[in-house]
């Protein structure tokens, strides 16, 4: 199998025409791509060292593609896949890995969901375990305001306290920074999902009444396959009438010609005699 380019212009300024898609070297691609988003460093992967390991995957199986090509390959089976391209679902430009990409996605909206439950598990650890901390601050900023009191000293007491409620608001913004992260990632998560839903209504749907309008056609055509049946019988059948007549007619004729031709015969028989 050749090695294909980026589908730019080579060296020398000549164009190198990409090699088709087969079939199954994109099943291996989708393979591929859903491997290399189960691995355990794949979040922390850019989108360049993910594409190559992509293409390294591809080439151990036998095909030559780069990385660039893997990535736009993928983007069009996405854009097929959430259907931009056409809305026809028995069309043959469909997206015909359907199963294969929803399986990926499918696949991934777990994963994702598995990293939400367990970053909010980890965020109240960490929030139960700052508790106790803001207690003993409070606790000993209590203390050094009574020792403040006793000795009748006001600028370190207030200065203290401003410490204090410093510590809290930085420990209360601390805590609310995971909050708003996790809920961006459950909106972005629930949006995913919404959409999935969607996708699949609308696909559905669209198979539904497909096959609703290929039921109606059957039935118009067999209707007009029997209207046709009937007129070709109503035809038939007037033809074997008219046959009918001129055959009575011939006989008929045959018949008089005969008596005519009879009664000459005895009239000059008569004649002779």
């Amino acid at each position: 199998m050749m090695e294909a380019g980026g589908g730019g212009a080579g060296a020398g300024g000549r164009d190198e025409r990409v090699p088709q898609w087969g079939a199954q070297e994109t099943r291996e691609l989708i393979m591929a791509r859903g491997e290399v988003e189960r691995e355990a460093d794949a979040a922390r992967r850019s989108a360049k060292t993910m594409w190559e390991a992509v293409a390294a995957r591809l080439r151990e199986r036998g095909y030559r593609r780069t990385a660039d090509q893997c990535k736009c390959k993928w983007k069009n089976l996405v854009n097929r896949y959430k259907g931009k391209e056409t809305s026809d679902p028995e069309n043959g430009r469909q997206c015909p890995f359907f199963e294969e990409l929803h399986a990926v996605f499918t696949e991934r909206a777990r994963n994702m969901q598995r990293q939400l439950l367990e970053s909010e598990s980890g965020a109240s650890v960490k929030k139960k375990l700052k508790r106790p901390s803001g207690d003993r601050s409070s606790g000993e900023s209590d203390d050094e305001e009574n020792v403040g009191e006793d000795s009748d000293d006001e600028k370190p007491m207030h200065s203290r306290k401003r410490k204090a409620d410093d510590k809290k608001q930085q420990s209360q913004k601390m805590s609310e920074k995971p909050k708003t992260g996790i809920s961006g990632i459950n909106e972005l998560l629930q949006d995913f999902l919404v959409q999935q839903q969607r996708v699949d209504v609308q696909w559905r749907e669209m198979m539904d009444r497909r096959a609703q309008e290929r039921l109606v056609f059957e039935q118009e055509w067999r209707q007009s396959m029997q209207k046709l049946e009937q007129e070709r019988l109503l035809l038939e059948h007037s033809w074997i009438e008219r046959e009918e007549h001129r055959r009575m007619r011939e006989e008929a004729r045959a018949e008089k010609r005969d008596a005519l031709l009879t009664a000459l015969l005895n009239k000059l028989l008569q004649e002779d005699l």
